[in-house]
């Protein structure tokens, strides 16, 4: 599963390009957020996969935590007429299968 997991992980930048240039032109910050919180994904999961022991469990919550910061920040940037919820309804689903599959695996 954690191999599954980091493919999909790294799938999920490709998609978040457009709707994070599209909030770096009115909200930079948000968009700072969003390219930090979204590269830490993949970046914890290569990483916990590596590891032993609480460290391993530690940074796939930790993945998992990014994710759900992700997820709130395009629902952030909708909430403010940044994005429509068209542009980030496939990232979210990637999200959501993200987060399933590092919540899964932070509790083994």
């Amino acid at each position: 599963m954690p191999f599954e997991l980091l493919s999909l992980s790294l799938s999920l930048i490709p998609l978040l390009k457009k709707p994070c240039a599209k909030i770096a032109a009115r909200d930079p910050d948000l968009a700072k957020q969003v390219r930090r919180a979204g590269s830490s994904v993949p970046l914890n999961v290569s990483e916990a996969r590596r590891r032993v022991g609480r460290d391993r469990s530690h940074l796939f919550g930790v993945a998992l935590g990014s994710a759900a910061e992700v997820s709130t920040a395009l629902e952030v940037a909708v909430g403010w007429g940044i994005l429509e919820p068209s542009e980030i309804a496939e990232p979210l689903a990637v999200l959501d299968r993200i987060r399933a599959m590092a919540w899964r695996a932070a509790r083994r």
